[in-house]
């Protein structure tokens, strides 16, 4: 008689944890914060119930496109500019590979291409659909939802019960903040990672105003500007910052780390020196991070992870929708500190 095969689930109610964090375990998802005691509990799970993973089972999927397509509301120059996605679609590939699927790459420019990614499942091109960067003007997104479509979100959307995998934008701005305020800065500006339509962006000003309310310190609306994924947005919301303000901040918040290499060119054009005049803190923590000049201060968040956890989920919905219990998961950031802020 054929032994019935031993599933995630079972393993997480053995270890008593999620079956998210089985999944992060048992498949080694780097830059996912779990207590050594709780890895080890799951690993002996997984062995005293003679866990064997197989992904052939996974491939029998009946009439599938054998893909899951990746939506990002950019545009393809934003895309491109984007180095925070690189790790993040490697995370999603690893993790839908094991399913048997590989990914579609949809860029969509908001202020263009009409938003009918549903079109990519009814048109059976891809089994389920990974929207980056959700907007609060998409409606797409909720006529997706409610049509039964497999969808996951890596970022989420107020009052609603969309799956996704996120981070945590604004504790993360609050923590780069708090740094800033720290150090002694009170006169500290802010510039968005994109527009305001994004719900990232929304929680990342949320998080930097936080921070200064709890500090006491008033928030100037005449020190916030919006960047657009790119550098040269960084650079020209810097250059009005610097135009415009009297006094001149001692210190500015950069939502995302590509606008905020634009931001660090602007400030040493206009002869500033960083941190002494202006310090800097970014959010991401992309790679180039450690290797500008100076070395920028930030965000760090498990990109690979954030991506492996959206894909992981996406298809175990695509899959069979009964066994993803946990279908909303924020995950931690971290600040990392280096010689931009002047620590």
């Amino acid at each position: 008689m054929t032994q019935k095969r031993v599933t995630m689930r079972q393993i997480a109610e053995a270890a008593g944890v999620s079956r998210t964090t089985v999944s992060f375990v048992l498949n080694n998802v780097p830059g996912i914060a779990i207590s050594p005691d709780t890895r080890q509990r799951i690993l002996d799970a997984a062995r005293a119930l003679n866990y064997v993973p197989d992904s052939a089972a996974q491939n029998l999927a009946r009439q599938r496109a054998g893909a899951v397509a990746l939506v990002l509301h950019q545009s393809p120059h934003q895309v491109v500019s984007d180095a925070f996605l690189a790790p993040v679609v490697q995370g999603i590939s690893a993790a839908v590979k094991d399913h048997g699927y590989h990914v579609l790459v949809e860029p969509l420019d908001p202020l263009i291409d009409k938003s009918e990614y549903g079109d990519l499942v009814r048109s059976r091109r891809a089994d389920g659909i990974l929207l980056s960067g959700p907007r609060l003007d998409d409606d797409e997104l909720i006529r997706v939802h409610k049509a039964g479509i497999p969808l996951v979100l890596m970022g989420q959307l107020p009052d609603n019960d969309v799956p996704f995998v996120d981070v945590d934008n604004i504790h993360g701005a609050q923590m780069a903040v708090e740094h800033l305020i720290s150090l002694g800065h009170t006169r500290i500006a802010c510039i968005t990672n994109a527009s305001l339509a994004y719900t990232a962006s929304r929680d990342r000003l949320a998080g930097y105003r936080n921070a200064l309310e709890a500090a006491g310190l008033p928030y100037d609306e005449s020190l916030v500007r919006t960047g657009d994924y790119t550098d040269e947005s960084g650079a020209a919301a810097m250059r009005d910052i610097l135009k415009t303000s009297d006094p001149v901040p001692t210190a500015v918040f950069v939502a995302s780390d590509v606008v905020a290499l634009g931001a660090l060119s602007a400030i040493q054009q206009a002869s500033l020196r960083i941190p002494y005049d202006i310090a800097l803190v970014g959010f991401d923590d992309i790679p180039l991070a450690q290797y500008v000049d100076p070395p920028l201060t930030t965000i760090r968040l498990p990109a690979y992870g954030l991506g492996w956890g959206a894909g992981d989920m996406l298809a175990r919905l695509i899959d069979d929708p009964g066994e993803v219990n946990q279908r909303q998961i924020l995950l931690e950031t971290e600040l990392v500190i280096r010689h931009s802020s002047g620590a």
